[in-house]
């Protein structure tokens, strides 16, 4: 993507500032053509791929596609989103590259039009002023920059873009999206508006080149001095004024498959949406997570998968997404949701005192998906970043129960990270049965688990050492203990690593960016350059 974007740009830039066509176009405008040309070829190039990673069910079917594909490969598709945000820095730097450059176009074309020192500007910018050959679009002295950036197609849909993208960008920060998700939410559907003015922006062609036939005829290199030298009985053929003719719009070239592609997923979006949806159970469990048990007919899952719910009852426009915490064997398909902001709390607020409408679309594919894959896994979870690997160990009880003997898995270290004792208790009993269930079949060593509490207070820590020779633990009631305190990553990678020293170890996680870069650092520590040797793959929920 880089190498296109500097390929990119360094051509157009060359083309525009040595190509013959626009030798007299560069007499008005200096370098500050090719600084507007090239931009606005990278512009086009990236406002193509911008609409790419958010195209949810094209992703889906790519990591179905792919799923016997190299593992590298198959890993590019848990970055989109990290790339459609680098997408949409690349175009916030190139509109203020591109916007520049034309303020800086405008204001020499303005200078051109008043100057009346017989110079190659003055005089190309008098030309063609009663036909549609002329060179500068500015054709009076009284006009102004403001006036040509307000009241033209290229300058008004330049100011609408450029408005349009400052504030997607702006409201797509970490702080509104996680306070604010509504702002984030209607802005980012700017987006539509972004495109209508890009296609429209370059019709106008305000911009000029010499058109092919004058170039035969007047040579720019033999015939520029004659333009400023000439009399009045000149008969050299230098002596015919050079014409000159709009670049084409292109914009509408780049953009038009994305943008087809983009509004076929909506509308498989929006049919998705509409069938219906049956809430068979409700349950409101401790912390106030409220967990949701749904059916909805054709509807196929796989582990780890994640889905968008919209209530009508709340907001018609807004969809959230949840992962699916039910396993792919069960009859239902289920979401637990806690307080993340207003939506979920009006939500849980809501089927406290009835039942109202929920629309669904998805599934759609996460990173988790290849948990399977690996022979090894290391599973984090951190709060209700827990859900994708309930699914998970929810299937591996399946499993199980039905003896498959496909399971290329053969251990799994699940580590699950809370601030209070309240958050493990909906999941408490998930894990008791699959330590029974493991423990019939002769595998109790196939899942280790670990449960951290990060925030707790002396009653608790004074309760748990009374506590401390019973079987169970105090604050979950299961075998395992918990530990109080934040895990010693690299002490459990060396453990896991030491196990394990011939296996490829998959890394999930499901939780904050200050855990990932702690995980991806002792992915990359404990990692043997060896191929033969333990090799650790970091894989991270986006949505």
């Amino acid at each position: 993507w880089l190498g296109i974007n500097i390929f990119l740009f360094t051509y157009y830039f060359l083309f525009f500032d040595q190509d013959d066509r626009y030798f007299y176009t560069r007499a008005i405008l200096g370098s500050a053509l090719a600084w507007a040309r090239a931009s606005a070829k990278c512009l086009n190039f990236n406002s193509m791929l911008i609409l790419l990673p958010v195209c949810r069910n094209l992703l889906s079917f790519l990591r179905g596609t792919c799923s016997c594909c190299r593992r590298t490969l198959r890993k590019q598709l848990d970055h989109t989103l990290p790339f459609h945000k680098l997408v949409a820095y690349a175009l916030a730097l190139l509109t203020a590259v591109h916007t520049i450059a034309h303020l800086f176009n405008l204001e020499r074309y303005n200078q051109s039009q008043q100057a009346t020192d017989g110079s190659l500007p003055a005089v190309l910018s008098k030309m063609h002023l009663q036909d549609n050959k002329w060179l500068n679009p500015i054709h009076s002295n009284e006009t102004t920059v403001e006036y040509m950036a307000f009241t033209t197609i290229p300058g008004l849909t330049g100011v609408i873009i450029t408005l349009a993208l400052i504030l997607m960008v702006t409201s797509s920060t970490e702080f509104i999206r996680r306070n604010y998700f509504e702002v984030f939410w209607y802005t980012h559907h700017l987006f539509l508006v972004y495109f209508a003015g890009l296609v429209i922006h370059g019709i106008a062609g305000l911009v000029r080149g010499q058109t092919e036939q004058s170039m035969a005829e007047v040579d720019p290199h033999r015939c520029a001095q004659y333009l400023t030298q000439r009399d009045q009985n000149c008969t050299h053929h230098c002596c015919k004024d050079p014409e000159f003719g709009s670049i084409p719009a292109e914009s509408w070239k780049w953009v038009l498959a994305p943008i087809i592609l983009y509004v076929f997923e909506r509308i498989l979006r929006v049919w998705r949406a509409q069938q219906k949806v049956v809430v068979k159970k409700v349950v409101m469990h401790p912390a106030r997570v409220l967990e949701l048990q749904m059916q909805k007919k054709g509807f196929r899952m796989e582990v780890g998968q994640y889905i968008f719910v919209n209530c009508p009852a709340i907001s018609l426009l807004e969809w959230h997404p949840f992962t699916l915490t039910s396993a792919p064997e069960e009859d239902f398909f289920s979401i637990h949701i806690r307080v993340a902001g207003d939506w979920t709390e009006r939500l849980i607020d809501t089927f406290q005192s009835e039942n109202p409408r929920i629309e669904v679309d998805g599934p759609f594919g996460t990173a988790s998906e290849d948990v399977f894959q690996y022979e090894v896994a290391m599973l984090v979870g951190a709060g209700i970043g827990v859900t994708p690997f309930a699914s998970i160990l929810k299937s591996i009880w399946y499993k199980f129960q039905q003896a498959d003997q496909t399971l290329k898995t053969k251990k799994i270290y699940f580590y699950w990270l809370c601030r209070d004792r309240e958050a493990f208790a909906w999941f408490n009993d998930l894990l008791a049965s699959l330590e029974q269930k493991m423990a019939e079949s002769g595998k109790a060593d196939f899942l280790t688990y670990r449960l951290f509490l990060t925030g707790w207070d002396t009653s608790i820590a004074n309760n748990v050492a009374l506590h401390f020779d019973t079987a169970t633990d105090t604050v979950t009631g299961l075998r395992q203990k918990t530990i109080f305190g934040r895990p010693m990553w690299n002490t459990e990678f060396a453990v896991v690593a030491e196990a394990h020293p011939r296996s490829v170890v998959g890394v999930f996680l499901c939780g904050p960016e200050a855990l990932a870069k702690s995980l991806q650092k002792s992915c990359h520590q404990h990692s043997s350059l060896d191929p033969r040797k333990v090799k650790f793959y970091f894989n991270k929920e986006n949505f």
